[in-house]
């Protein structure tokens, strides 16, 4: 077991071969960056990746010829001058007939001067399949989101002893990164979302100059990278007291938030936990919420499955999904609780541990 976690690629690689068959390709090309981590351990920004039958190809720049040969043993790497031609020659090396193809990923103009190139073969445009391969993490991939939660909980921790009233929300946004890095992240999964007073109820706010002020809510979303893999988590602070609509309706977020994660399990139809918090909310409260309840963590930050409304997804043992109900009143105030948990055989383990109760910054 432990030498399938230390190098999990040629077993990534083998579920997708044989998945060819029903997909009807004998091969497929791989343009999207984080696909191709996930099947080669390749962490450079550009490439492709064809993977045949029996054998795989790694076409990169001269930039990343040394790097992708350290990165990736076992598999072949080819330099290219120009990535089409370097792909034609590929494919027609490796006797690709039905060629699958990342529909999502690959440009238009690729598409066409590939279809042009390859006239005796068959191009079959795939969504995004290797998403479902993706979803479902293994111990290592967990191991690593945990390490990269713990790094987001450590600055967060931080920023709650520090902020005061008078801070602008790019301050803070400035402040969470300085930290997130000092404690171990690679990067920021995403520009952190730093929403005070009625800036909260915009549900994907950019940190501006307005100054946070007593009894402002403060709605902090965020998220570090680590070796790849990216953390998810929301948290709500009150700065000083709050009315009592507004503290109503954070236990109203904090209810749906917690009756939702409560179950999650393998087997359970996503969009059945989307209608737990939707049930939740009820009226008048629903009309307030306005998204999505969750979705797919990994090496992206948004991936399969999708919790919401009209997802088809069936939560599965080994998904990583967010749980975020919030309610958002226009030019008023917003609230949004967000955790990450680990789907299991029974149950879910949450893997964000900040506390999500409400936390009162003086």
């Amino acid at each position: 077991m432990s030498q399938k976690i230390s190098n999990p690629y040629p077993i990534r690689i083998a579920l997708l071969q044989k998945c060819f068959c029903q997909w009807n390709v004998d091969g497929i090309v791989i343009c999207n960056i984080n696909n191709i981590r996930y099947l080669t351990g390749f962490t450079g920004s550009d490439g492709a990746l064809v993977i045949g039958c029996e054998k795989k190809v790694l076409l990169v720049d001269g930039r990343y010829t040394v790097q992708a040969a350290m990165e990736c043993p076992g598999i072949f790497v080819v330099q290219y001058q120009d990535k089409h031609e370097g792909l034609v020659n590929v494919i027609r090396e490796l006797a690709i007939r039905r060629l699958g193809i990342e529909s999502a990923f690959m440009s238009i103009q690729m598409y066409r001067r590939l279809t042009r190139s390859l006239r005796r073969g068959k191009m079959v445009l795939l969504d995004d399949e290797l998403g479902a391969i993706r979803s479902r993490k293994d111990a290592r991939e967990v191991s690593i989101m945990k390490k990269a939660a713990a790094i987001a909980l450590a600055a967060m921790m931080q920023l709650v002893r520090e902020a005061s009233a008078g801070w602008t929300e790019k301050e803070f946004a400035f402040a969470l990164e300085y930290a997130a890095r000092e404690a171990g992240a690679d990067a920021m999964a995403f520009d952190p979302i730093v929403a005070s007073g009625k800036n909260a109820a915009l549900p994907h706010a950019k940190p501006s100059r307005r100054k946070i002020k007593k009894g402002d809510i403060l709605v902090v979303d965020f998220g570090i990278r680590y070796r790849g893999y990216c953390s998810d988590e929301t948290c709500t602070f009150a700065f000083g007291e709050l009315t009592d609509p507004q503290k109503n309706a954070y236990r109203l977020v904090k209810r749906a938030h917690d009756e939702a994660i409560h179950m999650i399990r393998d087997g359970v139809p996503a969009a059945d936990v989307d209608a737990c918090v939707r049930r939740v909310f009820g009226d008048p409260y629903g009309q307030y919420f306005v998204h999505g309840t969750g979705h797919g963590v990994g090496l992206d930050v948004h991936e399969a499955p999708k919790l919401s409304p009209r997802s088809t997804d069936i939560l599965r043992a080994g998904m990583v999904v967010t749980v975020e109900p919030g309610l958002y009143f226009p030019g008023q105030w917003g609230i949004r609780i967000e955790d990450t948990v680990v789907v299991k055989e029974k149950g879910c383990e949450v893997i964000t541990k900040m506390n999500k109760e409400l936390t009162i910054i003086e």
